[in-house]
Parts: structure tokens; C-alpha cells; sequence
């Protein structure tokens, strides 16, 4: 299928490595021009060469530094003025029990989930409504729909951008501009690769026993891959997902129960 979003241009937050590297590649893949933001320079650029070799035609653009800070949201505006699509995504809080967190703790995880969303929908929805085109994802959690109860800083936070969401999507797609969430279940990242070794210590267990005992706990007994949510992803960034908006769209392999 033709997606439609050729020549289109794109920011994707957090896109050196796991879901938002995904992301980039298969938004690259439609012919998309992206520019790609992270703290580490290193696995951008290790990143951004990849999708470049991949996608001669495609122009590729690396922003090196912390979109969780104004500074970081800058550079990145800086490089992509007026992009069509914005794939917002961040990393999640630590684990931990309420009782521990401080204000710090909340103000850091609600400033990194919620408001940094928000303020780079604020910096380009209004360009994407003038031009009659934009696509907006935000790539949250699948705590969102079923909260874990040691993931309270991400339950919070992800919980209000997405209340947020909901109050705007249905303003913007008149003209054109669309708002939803995506949101990951067990993914075959880093990050759960590095859940599962901490885990496997703990146990006293290798990493690899802790993750094939996690994936056979899923329904589709296997973690999700990468790719998988990339495509996702592209497509409700493309032309013909032009009638979604405000949606919160789960992709867990059926580990939610719920009928909603």
C-alpha cells in the first residue's frame, strides 16, 4: 500500500534506538524525510547512517541532545520547522513504590511524559492546520490502558497527556490533523532486554531464561518486534489514516483482558 506521505517531513523523538529508531525507519521507508532527535550522539549518528544506507533518497537529519529540556526542543524545531508528522516519545521513569518519590521525582517524569508533548504539539499544530496535513503520534505505554503499580511516575504522567489528547484531537482534524497514542506492550528492545537481566540476577537465573519466561506469560507467547510497531506507527501517520484521531491504539499481543 501506498501510504501517501512521500516527501513529507517528519520530527521522531527518541529515534537512536528501540521503538522510536523503528519509527524513523519505516516513516524513511515511505519516503519521508526525518529528523531524528536523542541524548547519545553516538547511536544517533550509528543510527541515522543506517536509514540513510537504507534510503538513499531520503534526507536523513540528526539533532543530538535532550528533547526533555526547552534547549532540546530548539534544536530540534531549529532543524525541522514546519514538520507534517511528530512522533513524540520519551523515555519512561524508573520503577518504584509512591512512598519514595519526591516532587523532584514527579515534576521530572510528568516534564519528560507529558509536557514535552505537549509543548511540541503547541510548536507545530497550528503550521500542520494551516497546511491542511499533519499527523501527530505519541508513543506512551500500555500502563496507559492497564496500570502496573510499580510504574506509577510513567501511570501518572503518560495517564494526563493522554486526558489531554483527548480534549484536542477532535479540534484539529478539520483540518486535517490528526492526534493519537500508541501504545507498546513487551517489545524486543533494550530496555526489556535490560528489565529481564536486572530480573534474572534478582532470581539468580540468566537474562535469556527471565525474557523466554516473560514472553511465554503473552498471549502470542513472544515479545513484540521493533519493525512491527514501526509499521504501526507509519501508518497512521499516512494519508489513508486520515479519519483516526484521538485513539489510543494498543499493541501488546493480547496481554490486556479488557473488552475496551
Amino acid at each position: 500500500m501506498d501510504l501517501g506521505i512521500k516527501g513529507r517531513r517528519a520530527i521522531v523523538c527518541a529515534s537512536s534506538k528501540g521503538l522510536g529508531r523503528a519509527c524513523a525507519i519505516s516513516l524513511a521507508g515511505e519516503g519521508v524525510h526525518v529528523t531524528l532527535t536523542a541524548r547519545g550522539a553516538e547511536a544517533l549518528a550509528k543510527t541515522a547512517a543506517e536509514i540513510r544506507q537504507m534510503y538513499p533518497s531520503v534526507t536523513v537529519t540528526e539533532v543530538a541532545g535532550d528533547i526533555t529540556t526547552p534547549e532540546g526542543r530548539a534544536a530540534a524545531l531549529k532543524a525541522c520547522p514546519e514538520p507534517d508528522i511528530l512522533i513524540n516519545n520519551a523515555g519512561g521513569p524508573p520503577p518504584g513504590d509512591f512512598r519514595n518519590w519526591t516532587r523532584d521525582d514527579w515534576i521530572k517524569a510528568i516534564d519528560a511524559n507529558m509536557l514535552t508533548p505537549i509543548e511540541l504539539i503547541k510548536a507545530t499544530v497550528d503550521g500542520m492546520m494551516a497546511r491542511k496535513f499533519g499527523r501527530i503520534v505519541n508513543i506512551t505505554s500500555g500502563a496507559v490502558k492497564a496500570p502496573i503499580d510499580v510504574l506509577g511516575l510513567s501511570n501518572g504522567a503518560r495517564s494526563g497527556l493522554t486526558g489531554f489528547i483527548a480534549g484536542i484531537a477532535r479540534k484539529t482534524i478539520i483540518n486535517n490533523v490528526t492526534i493519537n497514542g500508541l501504545l507498546p506492550g513487551p517489545f524486543n528492545t533494550d530496555r526489556l532486554r535490560g528489565v529481564a537481566k536486572a530480573e534474572g540476577e534478582k532470581r539468580g537465573v540468566s537474562a535469556e531464561v527471565a525474557l523466554a519466561e516473560r514472553a511465554k506469560l503473552n498471549p502470542a507467547g513472544r515479545f513484540g518486534e521493533p519493525d512491527e510497531f514501526g509499521e504501526a506507527c507509519a501508518f497512521l501517520c499516512s494519508a489513508k489514516a486520515g479519519f483516526i484521531t484521538g485513539q489510543n491504539i494498543l499493541l501488546d499481543g493480547g496481554a490486556y483482558p479488557g473488552t475496551f
